[in-house]
């Protein structure tokens, strides 16, 4: 399991300025996006328990990690939780980068026989 870089006690009780120097030079240092958004889901956590101040909490970074970075697990799975950070193109664009179409066969698709006769060839063998 990852340690996380911040206790609890910090999470909920520093101020949001001293909060966004931390993360944002945590994230610099380590450019381990999986924390950073663990982290800044609990910031979500923390104003959806009352904390006004902190809504869109380092929104500029929740979009760099979106849309710059190597989409992982934990992005994927926490993709959803932020989708006030964006407006609604910036939604469908991240969308089909974070959850990509899957291929999908039709019938059209599928493979037919070939109906170009190719001409009989001659081997060695058959001379």
């Amino acid at each position: 399991m990852t340690e996380q870089p911040f206790t609890q006690y910090q999470l909920f009780h520093l101020k949001r300025n001293k909060l966004e120097e931390k993360i944002t030079h945590y994230y610099q240092e380590t450019r381990d996006s999986s924390v950073t958004i663990q982290l800044l889901l609990a910031m979500k956590v923390r104003h959806m328990l009352g904390e006004s101040d902190f809504e869109l909490f380092l929104q500029d970074l929740v979009k760099h990690l979106f849309a710059n970075n190597k989409i992982t697990r934990a992005l994927r799975r926490y993709f959803y939780f932020f989708r006030e950070y964006f407006n609604d193109r910036e939604w469908e664009i991240l969308s089909a980068r974070c959850f990509p179409p899957e291929h999908v066969i039709t019938d059209l698709m599928s493979v037919t026989p070939s109906t170009v006769v190719a001409p009989e060839f001659t081997t060695l063998e058959s001379s």
